[in-house]
């Protein structure tokens, strides 16, 4: 089974750019106008030209797309060698730092909105990464 990510923005150039000098995905291929698909992680993704304030579900449904920053369950994390340098492009491109840069046993984190308001997270592993939470190794 593929999984494809797929995010809706405001605007696609943008978030092109974002995506692409941000976090060095490379774009795929265009699919119309309204359509981008962006590769180079371990899944593609879709980004998704939406303007704001239509409804995602057809118009009778009441949800409007905001851009806004807003709160799903749901959000991306990109693993990174090097967490500073990506950080820092992001900033420049538009996202948000939410919280300063945590240390963890596992590694390095950085909690972010990218420019529509959608959760990203940094992660910048060390040693056996998520496995630094287990038992120590032999």
């Amino acid at each position: 089974m593929d999984i494809r990510i797929c995010i809706d923005v405001a605007d696609l150039p943008r978030a092109i750019a974002f995506y692409t000098e941000g976090l060095g995905l490379r774009l795929g291929r265009r699919l119309g106008d309204d359509w981008a698909e962006l590769l180079g992680g371990g899944s593609a993704i879709d980004l998704l030209a939406n303007a704001a304030g239509t409804a995602p579900l057809g118009a009778s449904h009441p949800q409007r797309r905001d851009y806004g920053r807003h709160w799903t369950p749901v959000h991306l994390d990109f693993v990174v060698e090097e967490l500073e340098p990506v950080l820092q492009r992001l900033l420049a491109l538009g996202a948000t730092l939410e919280r300063p840069v945590q240390e963890r046993r596992w590694g390095r984190m950085a909690n972010l909105a990218d420019p529509f308001g959608h959760g990203i997270d940094l992660l910048q592993f060390c040693g056996r990464g998520y496995d630094e939470i287990l038992q120590p190794s032999a």
